[in-house]
């Protein structure tokens, strides 16, 4: 880390504030659109992860953080029940280009899973594609294993969609 990230305000919190869930939208639509060329499917597919997480939220089993640096938005997480009670799902994690290279990414992450052991779920997953490299990098520093892949046409482009899991209680991850 530069001595210049050092003198940076970083906090990790709650996705409690008003704009909060809609900046989460709209960055994820902003960004992917700049450097993937994503189109809005892919806004919308995140407006509607986002809108469940806000109108069916479970406090005790899933949460959201945003990232701030500097007192501005510049990244945010949530961790959402699975398809199985001992299961949780990872969702939307985003770190803005100006905000990289300070670890937002890693603190995010590791903020979930605290959260997910706490709440006692046995395994995270995730959906994600091939070409999001960086944040693949994060899931593999905290052990999450590749399950599945399976090519499909989405947002424009064709891609390769990944899922990807992790024990936490030491046992296996895939179903």
């Amino acid at each position: 880390m530069s001595s210049g990230a050092s003198l940076r305000q970083v906090e990790i919190r709650r996705a409690d504030r008003p704009g909060d869930l809609g900046w989460v939208v709209m960055a994820h639509g902003e960004l992917y659109d700049r450097q993937f060329g994503w189109n809005t499917d892919f806004e919308a597919l995140v407006a509607k992860i986002v809108a469940n997480f806000a109108t069916d939220r479970d406090p005790a089993g899933e949460a959201a953080w945003i990232a701030e640096v500097d007192g501005e938005r510049a990244g945010c997480v949530l961790l959402v029940a699975g398809d199985r009670p001992e299961d949780a799902k990872l969702r939307v994690l985003l770190v803005t280009p100006a905000a990289r290279g300070l670890g937002l990414g890693t603190r995010l992450v590791e903020e979930a899973l605290g959260f997910a052991r706490v709440a006692g779920y046995r395994r995270v997953t995730l959906w994600t594609n091939d070409n999001l490299v960086s944040a693949r990098r994060i899931y593999e520093h905290f052990g999450f294993v590749l399950t599945e892949e399976e090519p499909h046409h989405s947002f424009g482009h064709d891609l390769v969609g990944q899922t990807w899991a992790l024990g936490l209680d030491g046992g296996p991850t895939e179903e």
